[in-house]
């Protein structure tokens, strides 16, 4: 089978649903002629022509009012928002328009449009290029968010989510577009094409949204994570020796309670990791629901391991991004609690 990175993923899956379906069209900042800042859209518009694959002014507002109106026509458009920093100025368009429109037309219209967006710090990128904004749009109903950590995923994750009636926030952790990143700065790169979940195969294949995915089995703890901090959590449990379950959420709304709570209660103890600001992150609806479901099996507090409450710094971006140190430190810390 062969291997790809998440790069590499993602355009298969763009090419072969532009393929399947002719009314999927993909435009953004630079997305054409250039094929994305990160080369994620690279020969489309060779393969498809300028009316399926285009670039757009730099406004963002504009892309995603664009795309509601699109898929309201019947269309399934794929916008990318260039940095998903810069999605905030589509947020009402999200929020009001493309989250509602199926409730407000009772049926009559929907939006299934699916926007991608690179997402996440460990690029040296500072406070503009880094931040992990998916707990804004969790909180909005009528919106599907989704995160892989791995190009297997992210194939079958995209595919899902492009032929989904909702619309869904892709959210792609750039720090992991070219190889799985385990939190150590000062290491080589690990190319994917070493990973067993860069195994991608040829053709249609969907990761269903909405089930989460056990990356690592264990019995002491668990550990909940997405995107780059899955490989975080793995390498933090390998080199502590700990035996920790890691959960790989893959898709944040809508949630996989079952894994979750299956988990959580096997272990008894549970850590919620994620990269983005610690105060109203994910990490406090997670905690919450393991607390409503898992309270009478928890033998210790629930612990978060998150991004500080500052922007994201630039200089001292290693002390910012919860590596396996920190984890480390959850760890231990949770174990000898009584």
């Amino acid at each position: 089978m062969a291997t790809m990175n998440m790069l590499q993923a993602i355009r298969d899956a763009l090419d072969l649903k532009m393929a399947d379906d002719d009314n999927v069209v993909v435009f953004g900042e630079d997305v054409g002629y250039f094929g994305g800042v990160f080369r994620a859209t690279d020969g489309l518009q060779k393969k498809y022509g300028k009316n399926r694959v285009f670039d757009a002014p730099i406004s963002e507002l504009g892309i995603i009012g664009a795309a509601v109106g699109m898929g309201a026509y019947g269309l399934r458009p794929v916008p990318e928002i260039q940095f998903a920093d810069y999605i905030l100025p589509a947020y009402d368009q999200i929020a009001s328009e493309a989250a509602r429109l199926r409730y407000r037309s009772s049926g009559e219209f929907f939006a299934p449009i699916t926007i991608r967006t690179p997402c996440g710090g460990g690029i040296y990128g500072g406070q503009t290029h880094s931040q992990s904004p998916e707990a804004l749009f969790t909180h909005v109903a009528g919106l599907k968010v989704v995160m892989p950590s791995n190009p297997y995923d992210a194939k079958g994750l995209l595919i899902s989510s492009i032929e989904d009636d909702d619309p869904v926030i892709f959210f792609e952790p750039k720090r992991i577009y070219n190889g799985p990143f385990d939190g150590h700065h000062d290491r080589p790169v690990v190319p994917w094409s070493k990973h067993p979940a860069s195994e991608v195969p040829e053709g249609l294949y969907r990761v269903p949204i909405g089930k989460a995915a056990v990356a690592l089995e264990g019995s002491e703890l668990t550990i909940l994570a997405y995107g780059t901090m899955v490989h975080v959590a793995i390498a933090a449990a390998q080199e502590s020796g700990i035996n920790a379950e890691v959960i790989d959420l893959r898709t944040l709304l809508p949630l996989d309670e079952e894994t979750i709570v299956a988990s959580v209660k096997k272990t008894g103890r549970c850590i919620v990791l994620h990269e983005a600001t610690q105060t109203s992150g994910f990490g406090a609806e997670l905690a919450t629901i393991v607390q409503e479901h898992c309270f009478y099996h928890l033998e210790a507090p629930i612990l978060r391991v998150a991004g500080y409450d500052t922007p994201y710094p630039h200089a001292q971006e290693w002390d910012y991004f919860p590596g396996p140190a920190r984890v480390i430190d959850a760890m231990r810390e949770i174990l000898e609690t009584a």
